[in-house]
């Protein structure tokens, strides 16, 4: 798509450059808090920024192979990765994100009523496809707790993998990491769902975790290592489709690496000294409130389109609102998260020193 390249580029000053590589931090941090590659942040974040979302989604699933590369070795070395299981889904999950890169590429091309296009419908259509699914996953976390507090369950619902496995979908498989038995026509589906997610808005990682865990019955630990394992591989791949096509920023990716680098050791270590229950609700109150973001962005696209007679005037005010509620959520999620980690360090240096001041008379 050589032709458009110089429409889709934004200038990189030196403002534009500083609020990727925070957007990077932060969304490092909220991947390492959550274990999820924090491309819900990111993605939109460039796009408020004037990044079209084809870049935006093109640059972040290049930062994300390198990301996923880190994590799954971790992973590994754990025993949290089943390569088989995968490596199956890693077929279908190539199909899916082939796929959303030829959509990708056809609504980049749409012009609106009044002649005015430059990926207009491609930002309508991610932003739509974000609202829906962090939507989605965001009432989900906040039932989720809802729910445990007033309930005596614990661990994830079987419902879903009991009402599978008694279809009895033929052929059956066994993936010894993992311990489970899943059928391979369900595995295929969910990794078209995931490859075509991670493809049109840089985040897989909620359809795959989701389903590996809800519906073929991978323990939690087990999901979130092998859909690290399958994000390197479809990062890769998506990387090089859209590379091909023209859309990576190569700037946007070591700008969004220059602060997840950081950003992911300080949320990884959230994870040891902050509640679980703490952590879903901070989770669902950012998603929520990045679900806000996207949807205030939304008439600004209808209205470049032609789909609705809004002043133009508007647009700033849409595009500021939008732009505020995004690093509002990040940013004091990110400093409650700093927050408990750095009152925990504080709290481990007093434990310790008081420790060692006990062992002088002792010794002595």
């Amino acid at each position: 798509m050589p032709g458009i390249l110089g429409e889709m580029y934004i200038q990189m000053t030196l403002p534009i450059a500083l609020q990727i590589v925070l957007l990077g931090f932060i969304g490092g941090i909220l991947s390492g808090f959550i274990g999820s590659g924090g491309a819900f942040f990111m993605t939109p974040g460039m796009m408020n920024l004037g990044i079209m979302g084809p870049v935006a989604v093109a640059s972040n699933i290049t930062h994300k192979f390198g990301k996923a590369m880190v994590g799954s070795k971790k992973h590994g070395e754990m025993g949290n990765v089943d390569k088989k299981l995968a490596i199956f889904m890693l077929f279908t999950a190539f199909i899916g994100i082939r796929l959303a890169v030829e959509v990708m590429k056809a609504l980049f091309n749409v012009q609106g009523s009044h002649g005015e296009g430059g990926g207009a419908a491609a930002d309508l259509y991610i932003s739509i496809i974000f609202a829906v699914i962090l939507l989605f996953v965001a009432i989900s976390m906040l039932a989720d707790i809802v729910k445990s507090k007033s309930s005596d369950e614990t661990g994830p619902s079987t419902r879903i993998v009991e009402f599978i496995s008694k279809l009895k979908l033929h052929p059956i498989i066994y993936f010894p990491v993992a311990d489970v038995y899943v059928s391979l026509w369900v595995i295929l589906i969910c990794g078209l769902a995931t490859g075509y997610l991670a493809g049109t808005i840089g985040v897989g990682g909620f359809i795959g975790v989701p389903a590996m865990i809800y519906v073929f019955g991978v323990p939690a630990a087990v999901a979130a290592g092998s859909e690290l394992y399958l994000a390197m591989f479809m990062g890769a791949w998506g990387a090089l489709n859209y590379a091909f096509e023209g859309m990576v920023d190569i700037r946007c990716t070591l700008l969004l690496y220059g602060g997840s680098l950081l950003g992911i050791y300080i949320g990884a270590y959230g994870t040891k000294v902050v509640k679980e229950a703490a952590i879903r609700l901070t989770t669902g109150v950012i998603i929520l409130l990045c679900v806000l973001s996207r949807i205030v962005a939304i008439p600004v696209y209808l209205q470049k389109l032609g789909y609705t007679d809004m002043d133009i005037s508007y647009n700033y005010y849409f595009n500021l609102a939008s732009k505020s509620l995004l690093f509002v959520s990040g940013i004091s999620g990110a400093l409650i998260i700093m927050f408990f980690v750095q009152k925990a360090y504080f709290q481990r240096r007093k434990l310790e020193a008081s420790l060692s001041l006990n062992e002088i008379p002792n010794s002595a």
